[in-house]
């Protein structure tokens, strides 16, 4: 009988040692993936002030182009 509950605690501790590992091995997984991810984003970024000022070179850009429109419609007209 003892050797029976000694071969299930061991097979137990195997059990509980292997499904360890596996979680553990999942999580560095998950891990380097993140690193991996975060990264890209840092390489990529671009920081919100500049996004702004490129934004607001465009739209001022659009507004000139479209005062000329309407002036060459004015004239044309």
């Amino acid at each position: 009988m003892i050797e029976a509950v000694v071969s299930a605690t061991v097979a137990a501790l195997a059990a509980g040692a292997a499904l360890t590992n596996r979680i553990h091995n999942r999580i560095n997984d998950m891990d380097q993936r993140l690193d991996t991810f975060e990264l890209r984003v840092a390489t990529q970024y671009v920081p919100k002030q500049d996004f702004d000022t490129a934004m607001q070179k465009m739209e001022d850009h659009m507004i000139r182009i479209e005062t000329k429109l309407d002036q060459m419609l004015l004239k044309n007209g």
